[in-house]
């Protein structure tokens, strides 16, 4: 397995490997030595090797050529890597790592199998799709581009953004009564994504003295470890009578996303599939410098479900306040979109993508 850079490309695959694992197989994982990657992938006991893998700067062609010559470098071990875990398949979840074990799976004629976690396949996705034995998509709106690249369509699948299984396995009535929540209390859930958002965060704190007016709102706030001190300046002089906390990251993340009743955060793929399988209403707010703007993609599969409300970045300090008092105070709309949420949702994507992975090793 490989993948890396963000958590978007880490949790579906950590998400296949515990299926994976729990049905006997065995598993390595490849990923850069300063990624996430590196720090989760252990955590979950799956064995992990490093391999250097950066990507260019577009304002800077030259960095085309050295990172060019890195992927060739850590290709050639990357095939070494493969040979001695005696592979039967490869299974590539983007990010710039996956290009040199794809090239190599390629090379040693072992099965790839790769997944894509947004509406728009990234770059990696789209070099290796030509090569790949099968091709698992989260959008069924990725299928005409990705034709364009796969050797045959037969080999491209709708199989959803796998969700990890502590997320899977949170209760709302439980998580609930851990936080201390009664069925009164509105808890609004404000995350970033592992790294944060800091117009979130800011528009947040602007927001927050009218979100609390109302004595039944209760927030929990992910900060995002660099943003954690400046969103604690911030609401330093606000009244919360202990009705918001922040922290600057989320070890139990399942548990509190189900807690929630509105959940503020970016659209990224691996938040909305989480979102979607706990059925929890949403408030997104695209990250807008996303490549070919994929996150306002992502979203429009809530919105279209009305699962979910779009803020554009640009409008967030202008429309944060209003559109999350409409929801406090709408509690049928809350309802009626945890619902829809819910029917959206993917549980079984994991399974259904090991099944792909299955597949091309059967066809071996």
């Amino acid at each position: 397995m490989s993948g890396g850079g963000t958590a978007g490309h880490i949790y579906p695959a950590l998400a296949v490997a515990d299926t994976l694992k729990r049905q006997g197989h065995d598993l390595l994982f490849v990923g850069t030595p300063q990624g996430l990657e590196a720090r989760l992938v252990p955590s979950a006991g799956i064995d992990f090797v490093a391999l250097n893998a950066t990507g260019f700067n577009r304002s800077k062609p030259w960095t085309l050529l050295t990172s060019g010559a890195e992927v060739a470098t850590s290709s050639l071990k990357a095939r070494k890597v493969l040979s001695d875990f005696r592979a039967d398949a490869v299974v590539g979840f983007g990010g710039y790592v996956s290009i040199p074990v794809g090239l190599a799976a390629s090379h040693l004629n072992i099965p790839l199998v790769i997944h894509e976690q947004n509406s728009v396949a990234g770059m990696t996705n789209n070099f290796l799709a030509r090569r790949a034995s099968a091709i698992c998509l989260t959008y069924p709106d990725t299928m005409p581009a990705m034709k364009e690249r796969a050797k045959d369509d037969a080999l491209i699948s709708v199989t959803g953004n796998p969700v990890r299984a502590s997320i899977l396995a949170a209760r709302r009535d439980d998580a609930r009564a851990a936080l201390g929540l009664t069925d009164d209390d509105i808890f609004i859930f404000v995350f970033g994504g592992s790294r944060g958002a800091r117009h979130i965060n800011t528009a947040l704190i602007d927001a927050l003295p009218s979100l609390l007016a109302n004595p039944q709102v209760k927030i929990m706030h992910a900060t995002g470890k660099e943003e954690y001190q400046a969103v604690m300046d911030g609401v330093s002089d606000i009244r919360t009578d202990n009705r918001y906390t922040a922290q600057s990251y989320i070890e139990n993340m399942g548990s509190i996303l189900a807690a929630a009743d509105i959940a503020l955060c970016r659209a990224g793929a691996t938040s909305i599939a989480e979102l979607t399988a706990l059925g929890i209403a949403a408030v997104l707010v695209p990250y807008p410098y996303a490549t070919d703007d994929h996150q306002t993609k992502n979203a429009r599969a809530m919105v279209d479900h009305k699962a979910g409300l779009l803020v554009p970045d640009s409008q967030l300090d202008e429309l944060l306040r209003p559109t999350l008092l409409e929801l406090i105070e709408n509690k049928g709309r809350r309802i009626l979109m945890a619902h829809e949420s819910l029917e959206l949702g993917q549980r079984n994507s994991a399974q259904l993508l090991v099944d792909s992975i299955y597949s091309v090793v059967k066809d071996k």
